[in-house]
């Protein structure tokens, strides 16, 4: 059976363009996908995303070089606009 990890990140602030190229970037890193997360917050704040974060997902089968790359992708990303934060992590069926 195939087993999935799934992390939730989020960068607070981060514009949505920038979220849209870090998903493009990660997604052609093999055996991982990527998608938006929706923003949660009650109320509009301009200094806030107008997305919630990023859920990046790795398959059993992606191997070190991958999680690797993808570490890389957001590493370079973080030196120009900031920490991430992890929000979740979980294994998927």
């Amino acid at each position: 059976m195939l087993e999935l990890l799934r992390h939730q990140i989020r960068c607070p602030g981060l514009p949505l363009a920038v979220y849209r190229e870090v998903a493009a970037h990660l997604r052609q890193v093999p055996g991982v996908d990527v998608g938006l997360v929706s923003q949660t917050a009650a109320s509009f704040d301009y200094h806030q995303s107008q997305v919630g974060g990023l859920w990046i997902q790795y398959a059993d089968a992606s191997d070190a070089l991958s999680r690797e790359r993808v570490n890389q992708i957001l590493a370079y990303y973080q030196n120009r606009y900031g920490a991430w934060e992890a929000e979740t992590s979980q294994e998927m069926p």
